[in-house]
């Protein structure tokens, strides 16, 4: 009898199919796992409801489900039949059966092996999938359905199973390599021993002269136990994670396999993720992470092998930033805001200007207006002139505003602190900052000239782009990072006019910041460089 099997109350309200564990003509039991469905907020196991053969599926991978939606047609399994004991057959004549060719042993068809080809099977995707994930290595003992490699579409990722048992003898695949359907993949040498080894046995039996009747006794099966059909095996070398954990995995260069997860079958879930990159920065933070445990590192690769190549050392500062920024980068979940303001007033303001900054001694860039903003704003929302305390439980709010800005150097990046900006002028501010790019230029900034700033500014105007996304300078909360002026069409209500806009982005702490209040100081610094007049009231 068929049945129809749907998609039962998931919770959720909609997932995607990320791993599909049967096929067409699969023999499933009731609970059985068919496939697991991933929502935005959690990943899922659908069992079978009742036993039986699967006539057709009505899914790939990909698709979108909800409750009611078709997943299988199902041949439901009657009730096993009683077992008849059949009748004592009547005592026939024996009969003298000829000499039989003598048959190998059981040992020699054992020894026997041949090599068998895996191909990609039918994975479902109108073109190639990436390799993200090589489970096994040459001389690996595998079985069958144990995962071999692991793919990822732009819509799913999936594991290959191996459709024998075996010894890996070739790896034809490597990491990111694009791969379709019927692509060669490994070679595996294949034991024959258990089906051909029994039918040798019953043949070599059938030739015995029948022994004297005996007592019955339980039979005994001699083919290798297996796992159901359809039934994925526990990896050992490896995660169980949908593909956007995976993803947010490779991001954060975490191996899976070091995560202990809480999801079903052990799935590794983003909560788990979080949960031990936050451990191990804890570890970091606490000096007592070890050495070779943690973030994997990236692994040494001989380039010389490609092609010509020159090793540049880099400079004592160059180093030093780099180590900066990476630890920066570990320690602070970032997120970036961007916003454009309309500086056409300002700039007016500013060459109309001039000619009093130069009788003053000073070029009026755009940078004393920022620094002149960003100052009025860190008083204004008090959390962004603040830093994160050790125990992770509070902010440390600072009553002084001294902002650092990033100077291009040779050597590398520099960012020199102008102190007490709020109580300077927009010269005072444009004749500090040149001073102090100029000695960090000419290799005479002090380290006192380095420290103590809350807020830092880094501009690539004078270079270009439409935004980037500055890496906070910790202990710092958030970091402004400004790119070229563009002037562009901007509507008034009636028509389009002509603006210069600047692009802004806002980088922050999330743990500090909040996303609300980082588009409100986005919003408000925009409004200020708008009518830089404000900033007088």
């Amino acid at each position: 009898m068929s049945e129809l099997i749907r998609v039962p109350d998931i919770g959720t309200g909609e997932g995607e199919v990320i791993e599909i564990f049967v096929k067409v003509g699969d023999r499933i039991e009731a609970e059985q796992s068919l496939l697991t469905l991933e929502s935005d907020k959690a990943s899922m196991e659908i069992p079978a409801p009742k036993a039986g053969v699967i006539k057709s599926l009505a899914v790939k991978l990909g698709d979108r489900l909800k409750e009611g939606d078709d997943l299988l047609e199902l041949e439901v399994e009657d009730a096993e039949p009683a077992i008849e004991t059949p009748a004592e057959p009547e005592p026939a004549e024996q009969k003298t059966a000829a000499p039989a060719a003598p048959l190998p042993s059981v040992a020699e068809v054992a020894a026997e092996n041949v090599i068998e080809e895996i191909h990609v099977p039918d994975i479902g995707s109108a073109g190639k999938a990436r390799v993200i994930e090589v489970l096994v290595a040459v001389g690996d003992e595998i079985s069958e359905d144990q995962s071999l490699i692991t793919l990822e579409s732009d819509k799913a990722s999936m594991e290959i199973p191996s459709p024998v048992n075996g010894e890996v003898v070739e790896v034809l695949v490597r990491l990111d390599a694009e791969v379709g359907t019927g692509d060669l993949i490994f070679k595996v040498k294949v034991a024959q021993n258990a089906p051909v080894a029994a039918s040798v046995v019953a043949e070599q039996e059938s030739t015995k002269p029948e022994p004297a009747p005996a007592k019955p006794s339980p039979a005994v099966s001699v083919a290798p136990e297996s796992a159901p059909v359809g039934k994925k095996r526990k990896k050992t070398s490896t995660a169980h994670a949908g593909p956007a954990v995976r993803k947010l995995a490779r991001e954060f260069g975490v191996d899976l396999g070091l995560v202990t997860g809480t999801g079903p079958h052990k799935r590794v879930m983003k909560e788990d993720l979080h949960a031990y990159v936050q451990a191990v920065l804890n570890k970091q933070a606490n000096g007592t992470l070890e050495q070779g445990s943690g973030i994997p590192a990236v692994p040494e690769v001989d380039f010389s092998r490609f092609g010509e190549i020159e090793e540049v050392p880099m400079t004592r500062l160059q180093q030093v930033g780099a180590m900066n920024l990476h630890r920066s980068w570990l320690n602070v979940p970032h997120v970036t805001q961007f916003e454009s303001a309309d500086i056409t007033e300002l700039e007016a303001f500013r060459v109309g200007q001039k000619g009093v900054a130069e009788k003053a001694g000073v070029k009026l860039t755009i940078l004393p207006f920022l620094l002149k903003a960003c100052a009025h704003l860190l008083q204004e929302m008090p959390d962004f002139n603040s830093s994160l305390a050790p125990s992770g439980k509070a902010l440390i709010r600072k009553k002084y505003v001294h902002l650092g800005f990033a100077v291009d150097t040779p050597d590398g990046l520099l960012v020199p602190v102008i102190r007490d900006v709020d109580q300077k002028s927009l010269l005072q501010l444009a004749g500090e900052a040149a001073e102090l790019a100029d000695k960090a230029r000419n290799k005479k900034l002090r380290a006192e000239d380095m420290q103590g700033a809350c807020f830092t500014i880094s501009s690539l105007g004078h270079i270009g782009g439409t935004g980037f996304t500055p890496i906070v300078n910790t202990p710092e909360v958030a970091i402004l990072g400004v790119s070229r002026a563009t002037m562009q069409p901007v509507w008034n209500g009636e028509s389009f006019d002509p603006r210069l806009m600047l692009p802004l982005s806002l980088s922050y702490d999330h743990r500090a910041i909040n996303g609300a209040a980082a588009a409100q100081f986005t919003r408000r610094l925009s409004e200020l460089l708008a009518e830089i007049r404000g900033l007088l009231l």
